[in-house]
């Protein structure tokens, strides 16, 4: 399956411009995530890496760290708006198509390689997407984190052959009786999402096509534009260090807990 991972790198983010660019450790998050699918892509022949982005001064930061880089439109609604552009103006004839955001340093390799062989292994799945189940403290971090930032992270229900139900920015599900669950071990019933996808290229045109959903428009999230429609979204579970689940960066407050992470485990 001929498939190509392509980082959505957007400068013009209205919260938080010049995002993939901004440095975390001394590093831009840009080039921290080309690194990451570097190494999940180590090994595959048949796995292409490129940034696709509308400026640039984000291309040129690609020139520098030597990444190709496609240009795309400054109109496209979505993220996943520009992995298609920039898969077609690629003109690669790729099967499988792989987003992950240019704002996602510290997402585990093994999250891609995970999602390229649930694909592998069953090639009539859709989307695939991972999540992390997270444990007690990392949800109480979450909460603390959404007092000051509540459009950061997102959460998500999941079926039990692990197919997403709902996503939302809002923590899903309420918990009742949650002292009772805290008693019975280290994780709780929340899952976080991870914004990384994957998509068949018949797929992601299809989604292209189709109007903004109601609630997507509502809650910010374009993944979704698919459930409204029908189309399903299988999830992986993925497992990771504690604390890294909230090392996201969606605000200028998050770079900031981002250094704070880093240099905690340094020490």
């Amino acid at each position: 399956m001929k498939t190509a991972i392509i980082i959505p790198a957007r400068y013009g983010s209205s919260r938080f411009p010049g995002k993939p660019l901004a440095k975390i450790g001394g590093r831009s998050m840009l080039s921290r995530v080309v690194e990451i699918v570097r190494a999940a892509a180590a090994g595959r022949g048949d796995v292409s890496l490129m940034v696709a982005t509308e400026d640039a001064r984000i291309a040129d930061h690609c020139a520098a760290i030597g990444v190709d880089c496609i240009m795309t439109s400054d109109r496209c609604r979505t993220g996943s708006d520009r992995v298609l552009e920039a898969a077609e103006t690629a003109d690669g004839g790729f099967d499988f198509l792989m987003s992950l955001q240019g704002d996602a340093p510290f997402t585990p390799p093994t999250a891609m390689a995970m999602m390229l062989d649930a694909v592998a292994d069953n090639p009539e799945i859709a989307v695939v997407t991972p999540v992390i189940k997270l444990r007690w403290a990392e949800l109480d971090a979450l909460r603390e984190a959404k007092r000051t930032t509540p459009f950061s992270g997102t959460t998500a229900i999941l079926d039990e052959s692990g197919r997403a139900r709902w996503f939302s920015k809002n923590i899903i599900p309420a918990i009742r009786k949650e002292e009772t669950l805290r008693a019975d071990g280290d994780f709780s019933p929340v899952y976080q999402h991870i914004g990384l996808y994957g998509y068949r290229t018949d797929v992601l045109k299809r989604f292209v096509a189709l109007p903004e959903g109601n609630y997507e428009r509502l809650e910010g999230l374009e993944q979704l534009r698919f459930l409204e429609n029908d189309i399903p979204i299988q999830t992986v579970t993925i497992a990771v260090d504690a604390g890294l689940a909230q090392a996201g960066i969606d605000s200028p407050e998050d770079i900031e807990r981002a250094e704070r992470f880093l240099e905690h485990n340094a020490q």
